[in-house]
């Protein structure tokens, strides 16, 4: 086995790891990153599809509203690291950003690839050295952090920055590793579960309408009957349940699965009122008098919907349009303007985009992601029971916490 020696050992390179790695290096110190990976980024390549939500163009009031955890204990290094500052570190290193709904941030290239790249080549402009091999355990000198042995070589270093994701995408080397390694230096770790992650249901319709996307639809979800979430946008009926990118951002709102009952309500025309649905139903049934109700939809609801529409409704298919009572009308009413979905778990947390849980964040110091238990070990990143809705916060969070890790690394700060 190789000895190496440098001042920092970056275990991860992720967004938080090669943000601190960046800081850390600019500052003068002799930085090792070790990631598994062939190219550096691995996780951050695929992110928001390919596209990478960069950040959120908002202020830190709005970041902090839309961490459901502990946001306070971010504070300090959002309030360092804004969102404005992500957005001029990328724009410096030659990497054009645009700001689309919702205020997310993305590359104008839409090429996540632009993103890790232009990271890695600062860090390695800054000297920064790339080891490709895992972290196998962080060793400790009167208390205090002194070597990181991986899979080929033992780094002899003053401090180390503890960057490895959660557990979501396990394939890019973001497995859990990370919580064994603060485990073994006596952090403690909450339990892990999936976030922004599709939603299984109960409701053999789901399956049945697999692969139909619905547009500009008002998704609701509800906490044993507690209105949590209502946003407007897509979605996607799937073979297990739901998935798209409301019911992804549903999803990290369930904070109590397994213990709460959740559903899903989705208004399918949320442009009209009940009264105003109500008249265009009437038009349509005009259009379609001498029709059976099962032929009378199809203006109104797309293909794969109608038959569920139908028996949902409790309408026979086969009635005449004509024939259709107003109570009758007005379930349909009711049934376009509250589409049920329940909700009976995750999917498997490696089809999450986010973990949420890690290692509890009262053992860290806000100010420098520094453990309050070993000195010279830092923490940043998903590997901390931190975790936001969807938008580009968690991105934010990575880089936030990496920018201040790898700056209180540095003995003069």
């Amino acid at each position: 086995m190789k000895t190496l020696r440098c001042d920092l050992a970056v275990i991860g390179a992720g967004p938080s790891g090669m943000m601190c790695a960046v800081q850390a290096a600019s500052r003068g110190l002799d930085v090792v990153i070790l990631d598994g990976n062939r190219l550096p980024g691995r996780k951050l390549r695929i992110t928001g599809k390919g596209r990478c939500n960069v950040t959120n163009n908002c202020d830190v009031k709005t970041v902090m509203q839309n961490i459901p955890g502990d946001g306070r204990f971010l504070y300090s290094a959002l309030n360092r690291f804004p969102p404005a500052a992500t957005m001029s570190f990328f724009e410096g290193l030659g990497v054009p950003l645009k700001t689309e709904r919702g205020n997310r941030v993305f590359p104008v290239s839409d090429k996540a690839d632009d993103i890790a790249d232009a990271i890695a080549r600062r860090c390695r402009s800054l000297g920064v050295r790339f080891l490709r091999e895992r972290a196998k355990r962080i060793l400790t000198e009167d208390g205090a952090v002194c070597c990181v042995v991986g899979e080929e070589s033992e780094i002899r270093c003053r401090a180390a920055a503890l960057c490895t994701g959660g557990r979501s995408y396990p394939l890019t080397g973001s497995d859990g590793a990370g919580y064994a390694l603060a485990r073994s230096l006596g952090h403690s770790v909450t339990p892990t579960r999936p976030s922004l992650v599709p939603l299984e249901s109960g409701d053999a319709y789901c399956a049945e309408m697999q692969g139909f996307a619905l547009k500009n639809v008002l998704l609701r979800a509800y906490e044993d009957d507690k209105l949590i979430y209502a946003e407007q946008g897509e979605m996607l009926f799937t073979h297990f349940g739901v998935s798209g990118p409301l019911v992804l951002s549903a999803s990290a709102k369930m904070r109590r699965m397994g213990e709460a009952v959740y559903r899903l309500s989705i208004d399918l025309k949320p442009a009209l009122d009940e009264k105003k649905l109500d008249e265009r139903i009437l038009r349509d049934f005009d259009k379609y008098a001498n029709r059976e109700f099962k032929n009378a939809l199809f203006d109104l609801a797309g293909h794969s919907m109608i038959p569920v529409l139908l028996r949902l409704s409790g309408i026979d298919g086969d009635t005449k349009v004509n024939s259709i009572t107003r109570e009758q009308r007005r379930g349909l009413v009711n049934l376009f303007k509250n589409f049920p979905v329940s909700v009976t778990g995750f999917r498997p947390i490696d089809e999450a985009i986010v973990t949420a849980g890690g290692v509890v964040t009262r053992e860290v110091n806000p100010r420098t992601m520094e453990s309050k238990l070993v000195p010279g070990l830092y923490l940043a990143g998903e590997v901390l029971d931190l975790d936001a809705y969807t938008g580009g916060f968690n991105l934010q969070i990575a880089w936030a916490t990496g920018y201040v890790a790898g700056c209180a690394a540095c003995p003069d700060e």
